[in-house]
């Protein structure tokens, strides 16, 4: 049981760090970066920018809409891919599928239905 918890923590800590925090990290890193690299050695774009919070601003200002064109370009697109490559990568996903399909047509034994059931129980419960 020890090993189950520990292992639900890392992969929390990994969405946690891999969906929120690292947007945060990773976008002031690069705006500190890019303000100092960049703007503070060009004359032309020091004087618009000389400030760190201006630039900031304005970085935000645009990096924003760009990145919501890019998401909805991706829903789009290539979310079909995506999902797909997902599913073909979940055995317990396409057993279940397969399982269902097995159902309807009267293919599954009693024993992969019972299993099933099973699996799905204790997903419901917490414990999968």
């Amino acid at each position: 049981m020890e090993s189950n918890w520990i292992k639900r923590r890392w992969y929390d800590f990994r969405n946690g760090h891999a969906m929120y925090l690292i947007y945060a990290i990773t976008g002031a890193n690069f705006i500190l970066i890019f303000h100092r690299l960049l703007i503070e050695r060009v004359p032309f774009l020091n004087d618009i920018f000389s400030h760190l919070w201006f630039f900031t601003i304005i970085f935000v200002l645009a990096y924003i809409p760009v990145a919501i064109a890019i998401g909805v370009w991706h829903r789009k697109n290539q979310l079909k891919i995506d999902s797909e490559q997902v599913f073909r990568r979940n055995p317990p996903f396409a057993r279940m599928f397969r399982i269902i399909i097995d159902i309807q047509t009267g293919k599954a034994s009693k024993e992969e239905i019972e299993k099933a059931r099973e699996f799905l129980i204790s997903i419901e419960q917490g414990k999968g």
